[in-house]
């Protein structure tokens, strides 16, 4: 219709966001192994994705240095084997091979496999696509192709397979919680937002917070403006002591403290909160202790994504106000770092200090100090914030 050339599925798939393991997520998984089934048959190349990872710079040069590979998969390992932009070493790779990005060419080993996977699926509608790709590439994994390639004999022993470095193909744990890309000075191809917490919402949340993801121009300047503040976290939790599951979470909740009187103020003022980067100290339900792990990139402490702490997929719910009260609205901690940031709403912005009551210069007042800050006592009432704030409602920045 928009002269776009296309291929039409016809699978009739719902549109509605669905949860892993469910009727539909089955369905899309067979769905693929047709695609690919059919792609391959016109001999073209196959370079899929799914539609929670995004492409951060064209990875085709890349793939072309492996031109006998077969398939190039990305995996879920979540320490590098090798510390460049070689394929990872398939002996060390002990993570399941994620589909999630990979690239299918039309041999008649791959054309073999994407066949016996569809017929898998369809045989047995619970079975979870990239369980099946697992399954049947692993029959027979071995000997490696040659000495240089990093590609390895897999499936029957003809097909030819690479595993694409976690470290720049990465997964949403060795991107935005290691940052692996970083701490091994390579720039990644792609981000995939696995290993996080809250759905659909969190995982948007993830790329906003890593300044990927377009957001049209009214996202940057809403009604009521913003709210940001400074966390304020004493040496001996954030630095001192030893990486427990007691000091994580003396420190998390000192922060959640802070973050929940800030959402009170937002409230308040009718502002949206931009949340600040929320320091961890072990990692999240996935693996609680990255010193554990042999070869681990992890910086301890280090800023954690929102999801790990909050239930971002439930803050961000248009929830019924008359039951629930005025809705949260937040922002990512990195909102004022994005390029799409417009240069008035950055610059219309009101500096408060909190101050001791009683103190000089620190009394309820409208005007700011000769540097241009705003005192606030601390411990102010509801209706003192209403009052002094409301010669600012044309500030864009609090």
């Amino acid at each position: 219709w928009k002269g776009i050339p296309v291929f039409d599925m016809g699978s009739k798939m719902s549109i509605d966001d669905f949860g892993w393991g469910s009727e539909n997520f089955h369905k899309m998984g067979r769905e693929k192994a047709i695609l690919i089934d059919t792609i391959l048959a016109f001999g073209f190349e196959l370079l899929m994705c799914d539609v929670d990872a995004i492409w951060l710079r064209n990875p085709l040069p890349y793939l072309a240095r492996f031109p006998e590979a077969d398939i190039l998969t990305s995996t879920d390992q979540l320490v590098p084997t090798v510390v460049d932009d070689r394929l990872e070493i398939w002996k060390e790779v002990g993570a399941d091979y994620n589909i999630g990005m990979f690239l299918w060419r039309p041999s008649s080993s791959s054309k073999k496999l994407a066949k016996e996977w569809k017929e898998m699926l369809e045989a047995n509608e619970t079975i979870w696509d990239q369980y099946g790709f697992n399954v049947l590439v692993r029959q027979q994994l071995g000997p490696s192709v040659d000495g240089e390639s990093g590609l390895v004999y897999a499936y029957d022993g003809n097909l030819k397979l690479g595993f694409l470095p976690a470290s720049i193909f990465c997964s949403g744990h060795t991107y935005f919680i290691q940052a692996m890309y970083q701490q091994l000075r390579l720039e990644p191809y792609a981000v995939h937002t696995t290993f996080q917490f809250s759905g659909t919402e969190g995982k948007r949340h993830r790329l906003r917070e890593a300044t990927v993801f377009y957001d049209p121009p009214s996202y940057f300047d809403v009604p009521g403006g913003f709210l940001t503040f400074k966390l304020s976290i004493p040496k001996s939790l954030l630095l001192d002591g030893k990486h427990s599951i007691e000091s994580h979470f003396a420190l998390i909740n000192y922060q959640i403290k802070q973050i929940r009187t800030a959402l009170a103020i937002a409230l308040l003022l009718n502002r949206t909160l931009v949340m600040p980067p929320i320091w961890c100290r072990i990692d999240s339900g996935w693996l609680m202790n990255p010193q554990d792990w042999t070869g681990n990139v992890m910086r301890q402490p280090y800023v954690c994504p929102l999801d790990y702490v909050f239930q971002v997929n439930v803050m961000l719910m248009e929830l019924q106000e008359d039951e629930y009260g005025q809705p949260i609205r937040i922002r990512e901690h990195s909102f004022f770092e994005n390029p799409l940031m417009p240069q008035k709403v950055k610059e219309s912005r009101l500096v408060v200090s909190l101050c001791q009551e009683g103190s000089e210069d620190c009394q309820v007042s409208n005007a700011t100090s000769q540097t241009g800050v705003l005192k606030v006592p601390k411990n102010s009432s509801e209706e003192t914030y209403k009052t002094v704030f409301s010669s600012f409602k044309d500030v864009k920045v609090v």
